[in-house]
């Protein structure tokens, strides 16, 4: 996996310091039914809470995150918030409302989520993330209760980046994602290399950041804001000039 020089240690927390500096709280995971705003973020601003760390308030908004975490694969957050809403026309954001709906209403269900790609495995994945949860809940008798990654990972339609999603966002649980533009921000400062796997990645961060969970989210957001700028088009990073005094 990937070890870092131990000079090198406290570099991780200084480039979340460095970059929660440049575009301030980020307010990650935005609800469609919530009307606050992000002022520096690009893309869409709606619907995001910076520094309120509440979220979220009730056990529609936990699945509500699940959804999207699902929806998101493959596609860009525009669309899975317009799928969000053609579905909050439909069903309820719960379990049991999401598995009803989509079976006995196929045509309708896939409509509402076409605009985020990849209907037909996204439906599938759906159908199986609310069984999953509907037995979570059926075995613990609990409303409340949160997932292993294991048994998160088991379930066809989540992989890694999802499985983490879901626990840092909808459980507040200190798991860090990774995602690509993760990636590209750390190989090209030259802490990971470009073929490093996902857990040794996830395990780098986890091992060397310090943050809490609330900072595990913010760090997430803020790498996705700075990647956007600069990370987005190849070579990657040639104009990052925040983040440059980090490189090794």
């Amino acid at each position: 996996g990937t070890m870092i020089n131990s000079k090198y240690k406290n570099n991780l927390n200084l480039i979340f310091d460095k970059l929660l500096k440049t575009y301030s709280y980020q307010g990650w995971w935005p609800f469609i039914g919530y009307d606050g705003v992000n002022p520096t973020k690009t893309g869409a601003i709606s619907g995001y809470h910076p520094k309120d760390y509440d979220f979220p308030k009730d056990t529609n908004q936990k699945f509500e995150i699940v959804i999207g975490s699902i929806l998101t694969q493959n596609t860009t957050w525009p669309s899975v918030e317009q799928a969000l809403n053609n579905l909050n026309k439909l069903v309820d954001f719960d379990p049991l409302s999401i598995l009803e709906f989509a079976n006995n209403n196929e045509e309708p269900f896939k409509n509402a989520i076409r605009c985020a790609g990849f209907v037909n495995q996204k439906t599938e994945y759906l159908k199986n993330i609310a069984n999953f949860y509907i037995d979570l809940k059926e075995d613990l008798d609990k409303e409340d209760e949160i997932p292993s990654r294991k048994d998160l990972l088991n379930v066809k339609g989540i992989g890694n980046e999802t499985a983490d999603s879901i626990l840092l966002f909808a459980h507040k649980q200190k798991e860090f994602k990774v995602d690509a533009y993760t990636k590209r921000i750390f190989t090209y400062l030259g802490y990971i290399k470009e073929n490093d796997s996902y857990m040794s990645i996830k395990n780098f961060f986890e091992t060397n950041f310090s943050g809490d969970v609330n900072m595990f989210q913010e760090y997430h957001a803020l790498i996705v804001e700075h990647a956007k700028r600069y990370y987005s088009k190849k070579p990657y990073g040639v104009n990052d000039k925040i983040l440059n005094e980090f490189k090794i």
